[in-house]
């Protein structure tokens, strides 16, 4: 017994030897522990928990995003993600600047005399018939069917650089119609796009700054869907006919400028820039010609930039470049439409 007694603890030391005491491992996340974790488990825990959480957001984020693609473009159509984007300051800022833009605009080109040219109160008669003239030879509709010999109305003999101009910015305006129709943030404006647009072909920047300036509002809780009128029906299916049409026009006023009416005596291309530089210096109306195409060439990518959601889908990356290009980015707008009319029936939200 006594040998027994003193080989079983021996024994026992080397089977401790052998077989290292178990070192209780950390309890895993999802399953239940029946003992209670001490202080240095939980503090592994937490620390655990801590670092998987953000990539789980991240990957909600990632699924929600792929399983439903048209979310982000609902919210561009809805006029959220850009005001969400653009600091509420900077927008104020710019929005002020657009009202006194127009201001100047006003009193500058309409009320002062010192542009070039007579202002509206001391406006010559030789400016009324020269813009009565331009009015006729609209498009080049006169000129043209008098060159193949119809002849029921007299197109009024022009310098063509005159008539090229007028019809330049013309056509440039005309092709802002479906734009102004398919802009996410038309609901902003509380008048008639109709009877903005048939003023804007008349007096141009006189009624688009100030659509720039009010579509930067903060939109309403109590705004109703803008339900498209006709006009905006015929000019949202036939854009891209407006397109080209609009395209056509401009390209050819350059062309016209420079050698249209040549059995005229207008002299030479040089001449010809000579008398357009003169014109520019003299004329009212020839000057404000000047200031459209320079804010036309400022609006027209900032409205294409806002609703590049309504381009087709394939065509979204050239639109997005060439709407930095005069007259042909808006032709591209145009030809590149989504042309169902239901996707521009506006649907006011209410987080800018």
């Amino acid at each position: 017994m006594t040998t027994m007694a003193a080989i079983t603890p021996f024994q026992t030391l080397l089977s401790q030897s052998h077989h290292p005491p178990h070192k209780p491992s950390l309890p895993p996340l999802s399953s239940p522990s029946h003992q209670p974790p001490s202080f240095f488990s939980l503090h592994r825990i937490r620390i655990r928990h801590r670092l998987q959480l953000p990539h789980r957001k991240l990957t909600l984020l990632r699924t929600n995003s792929t399983r439903n693609p048209s979310s982000k473009r609902n919210s561009r159509r809805f006029g959220d993600e850009e005001d969400g984007e653009i600091d509420f300051g900077v927008k104020k800022v710019t929005q002020f600047s657009l009202w006194i833009m127009e201001g100047v605009y006003i009193l500058w080109l309409f009320l002062l005399s010192y542009a070039p040219g007579d202002p509206v109160w001391a406006i010559s008669s030789d400016t009324i018939n020269s813009l009565l003239g331009l009015s006729l030879n609209f498009f080049y509709v006169l000129p043209l069917t008098n060159a193949v010999g119809i002849h029921v109305i007299e197109a009024p003999v022009i310098h063509p650089m005159s008539e090229g101009l007028f019809n330049f910015v013309i056509g440039w305006t005309l092709m802002f119609a479906p734009l102004l129709f398919t802009d996410l943030k038309n609901g902003r404006y509380k008048g008639s796009l109709d009877v903005l647009w048939g003023c804007q072909m008349f007096l141009t920047n006189t009624f688009l700054i100030p659509y720039m300036a009010i579509r930067l509002n903060k939109p309403d809780e109590e705004d109703n869907p803008r339900k498209l009128s006709r006009l905006g029906t015929v000019m949202i299916q036939g854009a891209h006919i407006v397109g080209l049409i609009g395209g056509f026009v401009s390209l050819i006023s350059i062309l016209w400028g420079f050698f249209g009416r040549a059995e005229g005596d207008f002299g030479s291309v040089s001449q010809r820039w000579d008398f357009l530089l003169s014109y520019l210096g003299s004329e009212r109306l020839a000057y404000a010609f000047i200031w459209d195409i320079v804010l036309y060439a400022i609006f027209q990518p900032w409205l294409i930039g806002e609703n590049l959601a309504n381009v087709q889908e394939n065509r979204v990356v050239i639109v997005k470049y060439l709407r930095f290009v005069p007259v042909i980015g808006l032709v591209a707008y145009l030809v590149s439409l989504n042309r169902d009319e239901e996707m521009y029936i506006v649907n006011k939200s209410l987080n800018d």
